[in-house]
């Protein structure tokens, strides 16, 4: 079975959804969430699912071993960033080449980089009256939002859209094809991708 570890910084929906997912599947399983924020809702929706979940400060992240010594015990195949934050240091991406992955709530290019998250993006899409966003599931490297592009998806931004509207949209769309994509880049895409509902 392939194994998963989440790292998310806030209310965990994508780690939540992405766990319900792979729960009771013989393929792969959410083994293990990690946070940067030991007040993150994550941490209760990691622990009403059964799921270890841990918190961890800067230190421990890029100072130390710390946080990779507790990814080298879980022996992830796929690290997978659902609403983290923090830049992922190079000591740990060089551990796990090419087994770290990213959600960005835009389509990168467009609406990346450090401090584009969450509502910042949303409403620069409003603000500068884009006709159409999106998501963009990428590899991370030691860059915010420069890892090479695993998958995309459209959503029209309608003239009357606000940023909640168009944060709506894109809560949606990640719903639907981020337990899918996991699942194809875990090696399973010989297998019929089963619906996220």
């Amino acid at each position: 079975m392939k194994r998963i570890v989440i790292f998310a910084s806030g209310s965990g929906t994508n780690a939540e959804n992405l766990i319900k997912f792979f729960h009771n599947r013989e393929q792969a399983s959410v083994i293990q969430v990690l946070t940067n924020n030991p007040y993150a809702k994550v941490l209760e929706r990691a622990k009403n699912l059964n799921v270890s979940a841990l918190s961890f400060n800067r230190i421990a992240f890029t100072k130390t071993n710390d946080v990779l010594n507790i990814l080298k015990a879980s022996k992830p195949d796929l690290i997978v960033l659902a609403g983290f934050l923090w830049k992922f240091p190079e000591h740990i991406l060089q551990h796990f080449p090419n087994k770290v992955i990213n959600i960005h709530p835009a389509l990168l290019p467009k609406y990346g980089g450090k401090g584009m998250y969450g509502m910042h993006v949303h409403n620069a899409v409003v603000d500068n009256n884009e006709p159409e966003t999106g998501i963009t599931i990428h590899y991370v490297n030691e860059h915010y939002d420069e890892g090479a592009i695993i998958f995309q998806a459209k959503c029209k931004v309608d003239i009357e859209d606000s940023a909640d509207d168009v944060a709506a949209k894109i809560h949606t769309l990640e719903m639907e094809h981020f337990p899918k994509v996991v699942y194809k880049l875990l090696g399973t895409e010989a297998l019929e991708v089963p619906s996220s509902k």
